[in-house]
């Protein structure tokens, strides 16, 4: 299996950093493919079919959509690499998702 790392990513996107910055912070090689939203790849019709955004992580060939399921992929998957992103009481956990939520929708 095919255990390189891909992300269809777009520079100007946050959601794309936020998967970037993740990888970075647990060391993990990725290859960046930038994508023009304006006229989608079939690759990236094919990986995202439901929304067709970015950004999108390749991992042994299958793809993960939406940054927030991403970044708690990249935790889970590379676990032994540096320090886990979320907290690791329920409780804390939870408010993490919660301020990730509020600054999807408000912020960002």
């Amino acid at each position: 299996m095919d255990e390189r790392v891909k992300v269809h990513g777009m520079a100007k996107s946050p959601y794309y950093w936020r998967v970037a910055w993740t990888l970075k912070l647990k060391g993990v090689p990725f290859e960046y493919i930038e994508e023009d939203l304006s006229s989608k790849s079939q690759v990236l019709l094919r990986y995202n079919p439901v929304y067709g955004k970015v950004p999108v992580l390749v991992h042994g060939g299958k793809p993960i959509c939406e940054s927030s399921a991403i970044m708690e992929y990249i935790d889970e998957t590379w676990s032994d690499h540096g320090a886990p992103l979320m907290p690791g009481r329920p409780y804390d956990r939870a408010m993490a998702r919660f301020w990730t939520k509020f600054a999807d929708d408000k912020v960002i």
